[in-house]
């Protein structure tokens, strides 16, 4: 069965004024659809037609994985936004960033660094590695999962995630990302299912 486009989790107008409808209309409606449409074209008539999005990420490679694991980091990522999102997490989820990096604004400042300074496209990360939380750098469509990573919160640093709003001005979309977009309460639901 193909793999379809996922709705977004919000409306496409809900981030104004931080992300914009026209972001989405691009970043959703073109870029993550065309990765669902390329996929469905290289597994037709193929034994990765029948296999889970997961299962084709871990064994397949080049622009079949690439296809695969930028519908899946896509889709990851517009649950990471929200509406009236930002600030900081509390419960259990606050506690594990305060026991493995020692405070939220050392895992902020590490979040922020590992997402400003990921040369090109990709993607910074929070994950669970080995029941430690670790901040993580992919590059292109590289995703967690290929590192037996549990991942937890994502920043999609792709040029088209944030040029129409930010222009070039990526640190001040990340700063926007952590102050007013952060899903806490998918990334805490992350780390329950996790542990």
């Amino acid at each position: 069965m193909p793999f379809t486009l996922p709705e977004l989790p919000f409306a496409k107008t809900a981030l104004e004024p931080h992300l914009s409808a026209e972001t989405f209309d691009y970043h959703h409606g073109k870029h993550h659809n065309a990765y669902v449409t390329n996929l469905n074209k290289m597994i037709e008539g193929r034994p990765e037609a029948g296999k889970s999005l997961q299962e084709i990420i871990m064994s397949a490679d080049g622009g079949m994985f690439n296809n695969a694991a930028q519908v899946w980091n896509h889709t990851f990522y517009w649950s990471c936004l929200k509406p009236g999102g930002g600030g900081e997490p509390t419960g259990a989820l606050a506690d594990a960033i305060k026991r493995d990096f020692g405070s939220f604004a050392k895992f902020r400042e590490e979040f922020a660094s590992a997402a400003a300074t990921q040369f090109g496209s990709g993607w910074a990360w929070l994950v669970l590695d080995g029941g430690k939380l670790k901040v993580a750098q992919t590059a292109n469509a590289d995703t967690p999962l290929k590192h037996n990573q549990t991942a937890l919160l994502t920043i999609d640093v792709w040029e088209h995630a944030y040029y129409i709003d930010f222009r070039n001005a990526r640190p001040k979309y990340i700063e926007t990302f952590m102050d007013k977009l952060v899903n806490w309460e998918f990334v805490a639901q992350n780390l329950a299912q996790a542990t």
